[in-house]
């Protein structure tokens, strides 16, 4: 298979470095409803300069290599190769942003990411862009979109940390030695290592290790685990026992149910509508997950669900015994690694109770959810999923993918941030947003995300199937309220 691949390479003429199976798919996945880009917006205050974020761009983050290489399909896949025409004016440009007669600088910022996120990247060159409002509400906004094949979300959180102040350069990430590690941690990218756990990914974690690290080795030795003759028997006893594992969630993803049919669901057009909230408190999220029992996770899920819930009750429509089906995204790579790019993460299912109206209900259903998705599988299997679309004629991949579209109404990012405001070019970020791109037929992107002490909800949605987004994100606050209120009723400081 080498030979043929340097025989392929000789005959054409490419040069550069091949292109992971994975990363190909994602590179292939592009729609006209959907592009597999991810969005994020930075809002910095005071206003900062072009020419002060070129610089911090050309010294931080060129010396990624992704940024200054064009994708280029080819026989045998696909490769990176440097791009002889690159310009980084090309990627970082400033305009001012338009304001329709009535808006908010909120809603026109918004206008301008959901335009920018059905706007396809430049192929003949590094597929990222940066756009930068210099004037903003009191300072300035970076919409940011990098393509899926650069890197998933984990890396690029990783990556964008580099600019902020006090970042490091990829050079300096080398996996660090034992005594090094806590020095590490100190710096502007602490929260990359000690934050972005993988709250679903504790079995996964447990297999890739069993099975020596890859995901490709581990699925097959899961498969067969009798082939593991070179382990002890209890490392034999936990294979055989992962292997058992890996047939239900395999039987699981396969016969998974159609989802419900909400308004949500459908065939996405042509556009896009963005919205977010303001941030909530994260102290008081993490009381009511002391209160009752539960995670993080499983008192902001439960605040989605039931603001879709909501927003649906009042279109007219009765939600009631109604699930929508989430996949949310778990790391699978060593979070050291995170900043040499690429695409390490598998998928789970996440069934999101949005007809039940009671708040406690809904969340002691999330977390009963939440515990199963602990002991799957499902990561491993949608990324082998994914490696094997890689390899695949477009048409086929498509048809191999659609089972996502067809289970799925959301995509959904949970991704806690660091716990102190950051500074970029000596501004402060004050408030950050991004959302990972929805595949084939998917038409809603939620994202949570904590930064500084707050933590906020936002969405990405077709125009068609949810013309304004703004009304689901509207919702959240008052069910974390609810929860709140429910929270401060208790017998606080009684005994027995």
């Amino acid at each position: 298979m080498a030979a043929v691949r340097q025989a392929l390479t000789s005959t054409l003429g490419l040069s550069g470095e091949r292109m992971s199976k994975v990363d190909t798919a994602w590179l292939r996945m592009d729609s006209p409803s959907n592009l597999m880009m991810i969005v994020g917006v930075w809002m910095l205050r005071p206003a900062i300069d072009r020419e002060a974020l070129l610089q911090r761009v050309r010294e931080r983050l060129l010396p990624y290599r992704r940024f200054v290489q064009v994708a280029r399909e080819d026989a045998a896949g696909a490769h990176w190769s440097d791009d002889p025409d690159f310009r980084l004016e090309r990627h970082l440009q400033s305009r001012p942003l338009r304001r329709r007669k009535g808006q908010t600088a909120q809603q026109a910022l918004q206008e301008r990411v959901a335009t920018l996120a059905m706007q396809p990247l430049d192929p003949d060159h590094p597929l990222w862009h940066f756009e930068l409002i210099e004037q903003h509400d009191g300072g300035s906004a970076l919409i940011a979109r990098i393509h899926h094949c650069i890197a998933d979300g984990i890396a690029l959180i990783s990556v964008m940390m580099s600019l902020v102040d006090g970042g490091a350069l990829p050079p300096q990430r080398d996996k660090p030695a034992r005594g090094r590690k806590k020095a590490l941690r100190e710096g502007a990218e602490d929260w990359v290592a000690d934050s972005l756990i993988r709250p679903l990914g504790d079995i996964t974690a447990r297999a890739l290790e069993a099975a020596g690290g890859g995901a490709a080795k581990s699925m097959a030795l899961l498969a067969e685990p009798q082939k593991g003759i070179g382990h002890t028997v209890d490392q034999a006893m936990e294979m055989a026992r992962l292997g058992g594992q890996l047939a239900s969630d395999l039987a699981a993803l396969a016969l998974m149910p159609d989802d419900s049919p909400t308004r949500l669901k459908g065939q996405p057009g042509h556009t896009k509508r963005v919205a977010w909230c303001e941030p909530v408190p994260l102290d008081q999220v993490k009381a009511i997950g002391r209160a009752f029992g539960c995670s993080v996770n499983d008192v902001l899920l439960a605040c989605v669900a039931g603001a879709i819930g909501n927003y649906l009750r009042d279109l007219g429509d009765d939600p009631a015994g109604q699930e929508i089906r989430a996949m949310v995204p778990v790391n699978l790579r060593p979070m050291e690694d995170a900043w040499k790019l690429g695409n390490r993460f598998g998928l789970v299912p996440l069934l999101l109770p949005i007809g039940t109206e009671h708040p406690l209900e809904r969340l002691f259903a999330v977390k009963r959810r939440m515990a199963d998705l602990k002991g799957s599988l499902q990561p491993l299997l949608t990324f082998g999923l994914l490696s094997v679309a890689g390899l695949l004629v477009k048409p086929a991949q498509e048809a191999m993918l659609s089972l996502f579209g067809r289970k799925t109404t959301a995509v959904m990012t949970n991704v806690p941030g660091p716990a102190h405001k950051l500074k970029v070019c000596g501004s402060t970020l004050e408030q950050t947003m991004f959302w990972v791109p929805q595949t084939g037929t998917v038409g809603l992107g939620v994202s949570i995300l904590s930064y500084g002490g707050g933590v906020q909800f936002g969405c990405i949605a077709d125009s068609g199937l949810c013309p304004d987004p703004q009304q689901v994100v509207d919702r959240f606050t008052p069910e974390f309220e609810r929860l709140l209120t429910l929270t401060l009723m208790l017998p606080w400081g009684e005994t027995g």
